[in-house]
């Protein structure tokens, strides 16, 4: 079953949802506000997790094939990667993206150490609205689904409100881990 109708199943997609924000795979009818979410983080200079490469695409439609890329098993095997489903969160009242939420269904040695099952981020105009909490409460029954338990996500250690949205949702403190890559400690999590 394809990820889209695997995520329909669990969640519902635009039809679903509360009455603000619904998630979403993200196709050419967002492109607008997909370009506008990337066009916020380049400004503020932050990072812009669970969106693949976004941040290097000045244009929708690599980043949509991009996501297909990640979403067929046979791509990313042949390649070394994992399966994942990309979904953006859309307020229902402007459809605006506020945010982004990655679901990687295996995890390769490196997310197995720093990364985990679930990357995202939120609009940084759009912060301490509970979006964050209510994309990952919205995901978790998918990982569910696809038979990931524990769920295992990561967050930087001076990240303080991924800590509390994780926190939030169940997460349980495993390990720190130092990413010499980022140069930075990071907090690994487990979601039962």
């Amino acid at each position: 079953m394809p990820a889209y109708e695997q995520w329909l199943r669990y969640v519902g997609g635009p039809e679903a949802g509360d009455d603000k924000l619904y998630l979403t795979c993200p196709d050419a009818s967002y492109a607008e506000t997909i370009i506008a979410y990337r066009q916020e983080f380049l400004q503020s200079g932050e990072s812009m997790d669970g969106t693949v490469s976004l941040i290097r695409q000045s244009q929708c439609a690599p980043w949509l094939e991009e996501a297909a890329f990640y979403a067929d098993p046979d791509t990313v095997i042949t390649n070394g990667w994992v399966k994942a489903t990309q979904l953006i969160c859309i307020r229902r009242s402007d459809r605006k993206m506020v945010g982004a939420i990655h679901v990687r269904h295996t995890l390769n040695d490196y997310l197995k150490q720093f990364a985990g099952h679930v990357g995202y981020s939120v609009a940084p105009s759009e912060r301490r609205k509970g979006y964050a909490k209510w994309m990952l409460a919205h995901v978790i029954p998918y990982c569910h689904a696809l038979g990931i338990a524990p769920v295992m996500l990561s967050c930087s250690e001076s990240n303080t409100g991924s800590r509390s949205t994780i926190l939030a949702n169940g997460g349980k403190l495993i390990r720190r881990e130092y990413e010499p890559d980022e140069k930075d400690w990071l907090e690994i999590y487990h979601i039962e």
